[in-house]
């Protein structure tokens, strides 16, 4: 069971959204490719009553000039970023990838959440850059 950690901002939906990943993952275990986690997460998600968009085009900026679009894995809620990883160990390249999307979506929150490994292995993200529009 997640545990809701009320001091860390959105801490009740990242605690449901890793709930689901725990599901999928003591349902499917490790071995399979990322779209297999990927749709099994978008089921589950769904059937939690967690709004989501999956494959979500985002915009990339340079100076405010958009260079190009890179798709999420998930944006839940329109504020959580939701990358997945299928592999044996991520490594720190995924977590400097998973920030940069922070911080070019300017979102606060996301989870980087890998199904490869034997035991589920999630870390939540911070985007120290994130700008608030006193949402």
């Amino acid at each position: 069971m997640s545990v809701v950690r009320e001091q860390y901002k959105h801490s009740a939906i990242t605690a449901r959204i890793i709930q689901c990943a725990m599901t999928v993952h003591s349902t499917l275990g490790n071995g399979f490719q990322e779209v297999i986690y990927q749709r099994a997460l978008e089921i589950e998600m769904d059937l939690q009553g967690i709004s989501f968009s999956r494959e979500h085009e985002m915009p990339i900026y340079y100076r405010d000039i958009q260079i190009g679009t890179r798709r999420v894995d998930f944006l839940i809620e329109g504020i959580i970023s939701v990358e997945l990883k299928a592999l044996v160990q991520i490594e720190p390249v995924h977590f400097a990838q998973a920030i940069n999307y922070l911080e070019a979506y300017n979102l606060g929150i996301g989870l980087l959440i890998n199904f490869g490994a034997v035991s589920l292995q999630t870390k939540r993200l911070t985007n120290k850059k994130y700008k608030s529009s006193n949402q």
